[in-house]
């Protein structure tokens, strides 16, 4: 009702509309250009001109314009709007001098979270440089709600209220991330470096990012542009005693009043990672660590970002470009159908070397970005092309009719396992108008895939994707206190599987042989029509959220067509061209209370899925591939699922505080063969105590800080075959930093000490879980940022 209604009275509310003329200006009287102008509550914003010059188009009302501009104190102006155009000048106060220390706190992140139905948590740089792991979602994680599947020590992937997978997009500067997510040993080519604020949306946030999102969404906003006139940077140091990484990420940037550059290089080495165990059993076989090292999990990470683009009061276009490169060892003895077939002695030389079996992964990301403002709209137009070129090396093993020795007449390399090599292009256009009070987002993306693959082993097949989707959403202010929201779109994807046959011959069982199609070529449509609706109430300290609504996801190459050996789970993979787009309805409700002291939130959410796509284990065998491993089918069933977080936090004084992070989520399948069971990486309940003393000044700063958080994790009974149960463990970490002021600059110095008492104990949503691996023994981790900044006389 809400976008019908904006529809047919769009005329009639710009009819209504009167002209806001502002200029900004510094002390001086000169105009100040580029300047980001925000205006509440509509949450819509504009840009000063060469001349200082912005604009809106503004119904009858009451408005506050607010400047939070580098260089400047924080400005904001109350205005009325009563049937005739006003003109007005912003003066910015200018910083007379260099301080000590300089803390600048926003409430436009708390704005947000106000105006928007869904749980949305956003952290900025010193929450990642507070809590750095060993990959952006490693940091991440602290949150509740969000954990990760980890693999190993530098890589993991991101699991939102127990969805994972391409059920949870990341979004990257505005483009949707494309890699390999579908493998469990996958990892996420993101430079936690180089995010400098990242939202985390809980909940199906398909309506915007496309169908992937049905479990929610990680954006990883573009970095802020510098301010105008300046130069500086940033120099990053971390170091990590557990698996000796060491590594620096080096940022410079320029900007005049409308060009700018700013770039990165980061770079990280770091050896076996130690656990609290000097033997574990891989299906009943007995594997001795040497010194407690996981031989083989060794890496290097590289990333090179570069920003450039040109700015105007009314127009703006960036380029952002970046190419990530990782190579990373599998754990030795847990890939491939044997692990006894493992040289202890060569792996075990040195903590540092990467031998086969391991992954190399290279992500080249570029993406355009340009706006527009006019009088009532803001248009945006994102481009996006990447290349994900992923290659995994094992020694060729053969088994059933695979010849036993390589042939010398292959043009496929005899080390090179399985190579995926996947380019897509994305677009996304949306224009954001003001209509009285309603907010009104129009937007339409499209993504063109191609995912070719190699090497002499065979899982999944090549595939052409096309997806095409186009969305409404209106945020209507029904008062000061009151918001709703409603939001539709309609989604096209055509999938196009590639036949694959296999490079040898195969006993067929009547005497012949021949070689046998492992892939059959397929061709697939889809569409859907997804919605949701919501609402915000703001009253004094309380807040209010409810929303609820419909998503979808289409089947991926891996579910559809797999057919092969899963050399991770030692499992014959088999994929099910007959699935249906999965469905999912949710309801989500958060409850806040924010006093001078206190905050507390609960987030409780209910979901069903009619058709969930699982993996599911059945009691055959393959002889041919899997060396008698046991085959799993993907199939669809009911799935309900339930859950929530609760956050709580307190002051006490000024230098004492303390914080409750705890959350829970239970799913279980109420049809098919595993009907009762829950899912696979169902994460078991958990809390985070934490207390932080910060000091009112010590080392001559007053942003020192000495933190301990207690993890209390409950265990997991709730499992399904061929999980194991896992025991409930208690963590925990230790925090500490400061900030020293160098030529009139900030260094920055962090420290963790995680896993305090070198804990044995195994996360259920870990990649090396199934063999019961521990996870990482006792770290320190230390970490330097020294940002330096400067303006043109």
């Amino acid at each position: 009702m809400m976008l019908f209604f904006s529809t047919c009275f769009c005329c009639n509310l710009f009819a209504q509309t009167y002209t806001l003329n502002g200029v900004v200006r510094d002390e001086s009287h000169r105009p100040l250009s580029g300047i980001n102008v925000r205006l509440s509550p509509t949450g819509f914003f504009a840009v000063s001109d060469s001349s200082g010059k912005f604009a809106f188009q503004l119904a009858n009302g009451r408005y506050e314009l607010q400047v939070n501009a580098i260089g400047f104190h924080t400005t904001k102006q109350k205005i009325a709007i009563n049937g005739k155009a006003v003109q007005m000048i912003l003066k910015l106060a200018p910083y007379s001098h260099l301080l000590n220390e300089i803390t600048i706190k926003s409430k436009a992140n708390d704005e947000r979270r106000k105006e928007e139905s869904l749980n949305i948590d956003i952290v900025k740089a010193d929450f990642i440089q507070r809590n750095l792991g060993g990959s952006l979602m490693n940091t991440l994680q602290r949150l509740p709600g969000i954990k990760t599947i980890g693999i190993g020590s530098g890589q993991s992937k991101p699991l939102i209220r127990g969805l994972g997978f391409n059920r949870v997009v990341v979004v990257d500067k505005g483009i949707k991330h494309e890699g390999q997510q579908w493998g469990a040993d996958h990892g996420l080519e993101i430079d936690q470096f180089a995010a400098e604020e990242v939202e985390l949306i809980k909940g199906a946030a398909s309506f915007v990012y496309g169908a992937d999102a049905i479990g929610g969404a990680i954006n990883i906003k573009a970095p802020i542009l510098p301010p105008p006139n300046s130069y500086g940077g940033e120099v990053n140091l971390i170091g990590k005693t557990n698996n000796g990484l060491y590594g620096t990420s080096v940022r410079l940037f320029q900007r005049k009043e409308k060009l700018f550059f700013d770039g990165r290089f980061t770079y990280q080495n770091y050896g076996d990672y130690r656990v609290p165990t000097d033997t574990l059993y891989v299906y009943d076989f007995a594997v001795g660590l040497h010194k407690n090292y996981l031989r083989n999990t060794a890496g290097r990470e590289m990333g090179i970002h570069f920003n450039t683009g040109y700015l105007t009061g009314k127009f703006k276009t960036i380029f952002y470009l970046s190419n990530t490169y990782s190579k990373s060892g599998f754990f030795a003895n847990a890939h491939g159908l044997e692990p006894r077939r493992v040289d202890a002695a060569v792996n075990d030389a040195s903590a540092r070397d990467i031998l086969m079996p391991y992954q190399q992964v290279n992500h080249f990301k570029l993406i355009n970005r340009s706006a527009w403002i006019t009088d009532n709209h803001y248009l945006e137009l994102e481009l996006g092309y990447q290349h994900n070129f992923r290659q995994e090396y094992n020694h060729y093993v053969n088994h059933g009719y695979m010849p036993p020795v390589y042939p010398s007449t292959m043009n496929i390399p005899v080390d090179l396992e399985r190579e995926f090599d996947k380019r897509v292009y994305t677009f996304h256009a949306k224009d954001q108008v003001i209509l009285g009070n309603h907010v009104l987002l129009l937007g339409i993306n499209g993504e063109l895939q191609n995912n070719v693959i190699g090497g002499w082993s065979f899982l999944v097949p090549a595939v052409k994707q096309k997806a095409l989707g186009a969305y409404a959403y209106d945020k209507f202010k029904l008062s000061e206190q009151l918001l709703f929201h409603g939001a539709i779109r309609y989604d096209v994807a055509q999938m196009n599987l590639l036949s694959y046959t296999d490079w040898f011959f195969s006993e067929t069982g009547n005497g012949s042989s021949e070689k046998l199609v492992r892939a059959k070529h397929l061709s697939r449509n889809f569409n859907s029509l997804v919605w949701s609706v919501g609402m915000n109430y703001n009253f004094a300290q309380l807040e209010f959220k409810a929303n609820v609504g419909k998503s979808f996801r289409i089947p991926i190459a891996k579910e559809l067509g797999a057919n092969g050996v899963n050399y991770h789970y030692f499992s014959y993979e088999e994929g099910n061209s007959n699935l249906d787009p999965e469905q999912s309805y949710q309801a989500d409700f958060s409850i806040g209370l924010n006093t001078e002291k206190c905050t507390v939130k609960l987030s409780p959410f209910f979901n069903y899925f009619p058709n969930y796509i699982y993996l599911n284990p059945t009691s055959a065998h393959d002889y041919f591939y899997g060396a008698g491993n046991q085959v799993f089918e993907y199939a669809q069933s009911e799935v309900m699922r339930y859950g929530g977080e609760v956050q709580v936090k307190y002051q006490f004084g000024q230098q004492w505080s303390t914080e409750v992070l705890a959350e829970y989520v239970y799913a279980e399948q109420l049809s098919g063969d595993k009907k009762g069971y829950t899912l696979p990486f169902s994460p078991p309940a958990s809390a985070l105590f934490n207390v932080t003393y910060s000091p009112q000044k010590l080392l001559g700063s007053s942003a020192t800080y000495f933190s301990l958080d207690y993890r209390i994790t409950s265990k997991q009974n709730n499992i399904v075959p061929p999980e194991r149960k896992t025991a409930g463990y208690n963590l925990f970490n230790i925090q500490a930093g400061t900030k020293i002021q160098v030529w009139n600059h900030a260094l920055q110095i962090s420290a963790q000490l995680q896993n305090v008492f070198n804990t044995r104990y195994l996360n259920h949503t870990s990649f090396y879980r199934l063999i019961s691996l521990p996870e990482q023994g006792r770290n320190l981790v230390l970490s330097v940022k020294l940002p330096f900044h400067f303006n043109h006389q």
